[in-house]
């Protein structure tokens, strides 16, 4: 199986001269959906954590309704590439042939292949009502995230999702060259791991797009917090799906931009900035 990592020659230019090393870099394959004899969607990602990858994507792109539409997975190294190989149970395989498509990623596409608007802006999950945090759970929960990047702390060049829970902390986390993947990786590990997306948050290390809402809203979390910005049909995605979206948390705060209910403060006046 190919390594999610490798060592890359350089050469190192500084004001005081050359000199030369090595630098560990991320691994880019291409990583096939196939769903019987088809192929759905080639993806660029880095070459870990693919069950969870494979479930996941089944699941945020609608192709199953749960981990049990999946009858079997395996995971089959191509010369230039990787096959996810999935079998689905007779409901699944009938809707997956209605809308059977293939798809080239680039690297972090996350509506690739979608071949009309309608599919694009397709109605997001409704999450129920979640969870309370207050702002000092949120700044903890983004400080544990940090040290479990193990991936981007060798190359710095990766994303993380993770899945934090108010009363145990970070239960899993996954990372990819592409922050659609990691977010994908992450809902394959709760779905394989049977933990209920209702019961927690997702962390992001990326910017929030429309379509990590999208995602978060079928892992079923009410709270997404990321450490940078959103953009703007991310705010109104997440306002239709019932997510509190919080963002450009950093050591210093971060910023609430929909369903400010779910942060609970102590704060008697909120000053506009």
């Amino acid at each position: 199986m190919t390594e999610p990592t490798v060592s890359a020659h350089r050469q190192i230019w500084r004001e005081n001269g050359l000199s030369e090393g090595i630098r560990v870099v991320p691994e880019e394959t291409a990583l096939a959906m196939s769903y019987g004899a088809s192929t759905h969607a080639v993806m660029m990602g880095t070459p870990q954590d693919l069950e969870d990858f494979a479930v996941g994507f089944s699941l945020t792109e609608g192709i199953i309704d749960n981990v049990d539409g999946i009858e079997s997975l395996e995971v089959v190294p191509q010369d230039e590439g990787i096959e996810l190989r999935m079998w689905l149970s007779g409901t699944e395989a009938a809707r997956q042939s209605e809308r059977r498509r293939h798809i080239a990623g680039p690297t972090g596409c996350g509506l690739c292949g979608i071949d009309s608007i309608a599919e694009a802006m397709r109605p997001v999950a409704l999450v129920g009502t979640g969870i309370t945090v207050t702002p000092a759970q949120i700044m903890t929960a983004m400080q544990a995230l940090y040290p479990l990047q193990k991936l981007n702390t060798l190359t710095r060049a990766v994303h993380a999702a993770a899945f934090w829970d108010p009363e145990r902390g970070i239960l899993e986390c996954r990372e990819d060259v592409g922050r659609h993947n990691a977010l994908d990786k992450l809902a394959g590990a709760l779905a394989r791991n049977r933990i209920d997306g209702a019961s927690g948050a997702v962390l992001l290390t990326s910017r929030v797009s429309v379509e990590m809402v999208q995602k978060t809203a079928v892992i079923g979390a009410s709270l997404i917090v990321s450490v940078s910005a959103p953009t703007a049909l991310a705010i109104r995605m997440a306002e239709r799906a019932g997510i509190t979206l919080c963002a450009i948390a950093r050591s210093d705060g971060f910023e609430i931009f929909t369903y400010p209910n779910r942060v609970k403060t102590d704060d008697a006046a909120i000053h506009v900035a």
